[in-house]
């Protein structure tokens, strides 16, 4: 699952960076969120809520609160836009749904393990499900209806 995690990135990555037709629906006037505080408050957060402080410990505590808050510049960008094309609603759906599947592999493994104990991922886990709880609603509502997905402003 990592190899198809870490493939479809870069394949989309690649689309928005060399694709002609999807490069040129980016918007930079749009794209404005300062992302270099979250990732200082993500490293400062490791810094201070860790298992053990240890490099690797540490490091590994700012990749997962990094992860957990990371579509935050996207789901600034949809809201901003006021809508999404399928295309992006799609990924951010599947993104969602990436983490859902985490969430029953954690829930698995808190039943079945003796000493499972990694709290930091798991509450990371609830944080970035609850950021994406609200797009799938209007997701899920576009899909219903078969209309483009509208984001409140």
């Amino acid at each position: 699952m990592k190899l198809v995690f870490i493939a479809s990135s870069l394949a989309i990555v690649w689309c928005m960076r060399m694709h002609r037709a999807v490069r040129r629906t980016y918007d930079k006037e749009l794209d404005t969120f300062r992302h270099y505080f979250l990732i200082a408050a993500c490293f400062v957060l490791s810094l201070i809520l860790n298992e053990k402080f240890t490099f690797q410990e540490i490091f590994w505590a700012f990749s997962i609160y990094l992860e957990a808050v990371a579509i935050l510049p996207q789901l600034v960008l949809l809201q901003r836009s006021g809508n999404v094309d399928n295309l992006t609603g799609q990924y951010v759906f599947f993104l969602g749904a990436y983490r859902a599947f985490y969430i029953l592999n954690w829930i698995y493994r808190y039943i079945t393990e003796p000493h499972f104990s990694r709290w930091i991922a798991c509450v990371s886990g609830i944080v970035q499900t609850a950021l994406y709880a609200d797009f799938f609603y209007y997701y899920f509502i576009s899909w219903k209806n078969n209309a483009k997905l509208q984001l409140p402003a």
